[in-house]
């Protein structure tokens, strides 16, 4: 397997480096935790360690050291295609390099060959009440091919510290390139004709979703590429990253872990906020009747504000740009569908809602993120059930996720294990009598 081979080679190089930081410079201090941030979730305390990616407040999402436009650009292309092989991003994130499209290809035919999803786990999303929600049938999948493991089998029979990484990435490779299929399925047992969908060999990654999922419309394919893309990765902090971090930190296989991330994903604060993104914005369409002005949308706005709530898809906790992830959104939706009526909204939302939360100067970053537009594009290509929109985040998402895993597994990276302290032990700390 490509991957195995390319991360064999960087392994000893990357142990000693490790190594060298834990033993020699160990006791070295690399931030103070504050009472807020005990209190505040945590949120700012430099404790998490990824290469993968990085989110630069200046520069958006960093995969491997790389930004956006520049990934988007130097990855390889599928022939007539304008958007990259999901399988050389995946490239990308494991190695560290880009990918000849020969690498990309060699990656892309490894999810193929292990694309077969076992009919029990279609069973098992069949005998869940008819309403059950996308994201808990999705979980429920990954737990369902557990059994497919070969990280727990390897583990059972003995093997060293040193070979974990080795049957990790067999199960990264065997989970991606089933998660596509069993998207595809929970979209037709929920909203089609329940239909067992067959992955194609001679397409690529991207390609195949949008024909499972039965989009008509061949510019689909690049948006399934550019979607799984931008929402891979976004450094270990976040809820999903971060729990498929910990469940993994136990030794629990990538399976069990990525159905854990996938909980933690399905949170309203989380990759629920895309949904809530796309409702705010039909929300103004239905009020004005289509389109507003930006007279009309700055009062809504106002008015939004001023009652308590939030303008969902707006602001970022590390980010002081517009999101990358939303710009490359944005330029897709522009070039191939213009007139749509409720990326029109989304523009006239794009030329206003900073303005007004730099005015109110509560948000410490008044623009887009992601959220803000994700879910504009599935809409118009026909993909307009809200409650599936998370599990298409769910299958970018494994792609950071899951290398992640393997790499910590290389790196024999321990059980995470944080101490706690009592209110009246942060009292005393503090002075209070």
């Amino acid at each position: 397997m490509i991957l195995h081979d390319k991360i064999s080679a960087q392994l000893p190089d990357w142990r000693a480096r490790v190594t060298k930081l834990v033993k020699e410079y160990g006791s070295v201090k690399v931030g103070d935790v504050t009472v807020k941030q005990v209190y505040g979730g945590m949120r700012g305390v430099k404790a998490l360690v990824t290469d993968i990616s990085y989110v630069d407040p200046n520069h958006g999402i960093r995969f491997r050291g790389h930004a956006i436009p520049e990934v988007l650009e130097k990855l390889p292309k599928p022939e007539g295609a304008e958007m990259p092989y999901v399988g050389g991003l995946y490239y990308l994130l494991m190695v560290g390099d880009f990918p000849t499209k020969e690498q990309a290809l060699a990656v892309e035919a490894e999810w193929a060959k292990n694309s077969d999803v076992p009919k029990h786990v279609f069973d098992v999303l069949r005998a869940m009440p008819k309403d059950t929600h996308p994201m808990t049938l999705f979980a429920q999948a990954i737990l369902a091919l557990q059994g497919e493991s070969k990280f727990a089998k390897r583990y059972a029979e003995g093997m060293t510290k040193m070979e974990y990484w080795e049957p990790a990435l067999d199960d990264a490779i065997g989970l991606t390139a089933k998660l596509g299929v069993v998207a595809a399925f929970i979209y037709r047992l929920k909203y089609r004709d329940g239909s067992e969908p067959k992955y194609d060999p001679n397409l690529d990654y991207g390609a195949n979703f949008a024909r499972m999922l039965g989009v008509e419309d061949k510019k689909y394919e690049d948006m399934a590429r550019l979607y799984f893309i931008l929402h891979s990765d976004h450094e270990s902090g976040n809820v999903s990253a971060h729990t498929m971090h910990l469940v993994g930190s136990a030794l629990s296989d990538p399976y069990y872990a990525l159905s854990a991330a996938m909980d933690g994903l399905a949170g309203p604060l989380h990759g629920l906020a895309n949904q809530k993104s796309l409702a705010f914005l039909m929300s103004v369409r239905d009020k004005f009747g289509g389109v507003p002005t930006p007279e009309q949308l700055e009062q809504f706005a106002w008015d939004t504000l001023n009652s308590g709530q939030v303008i969902p898809g707006y602001g970022h906790a590390v980010l002081r740009v517009p999101d990358p992830r939303y710009v490359a959104q944005f330029e897709f939706a522009k070039a191939h569908f213009p007139d749509d009526e409720l990326f029109k909204v989304a523009q006239v939302m794009y030329d206003v809602i900073p303005g007004v939360l730099k005015k109110q100067g509560k948000a410490k970053n008044p623009w887009p993120n992601v959220d803000a537009i994700s879910g504009t594009l599935q809409f118009h290509y026909g993909v307009t059930e809200f409650d599936f929109y998370t599990v298409l985040f769910g299958v970018g998402r494994a792609l950071g996720v899951t290398s992640n895993y393997v790499w910590a597994r290389a790196l024999g990276q321990p059980i995470e294990r944080p101490k706690s302290v009592t209110t009246k032990m942060l009292e005393e700390e503090v002075g209070i009598a």
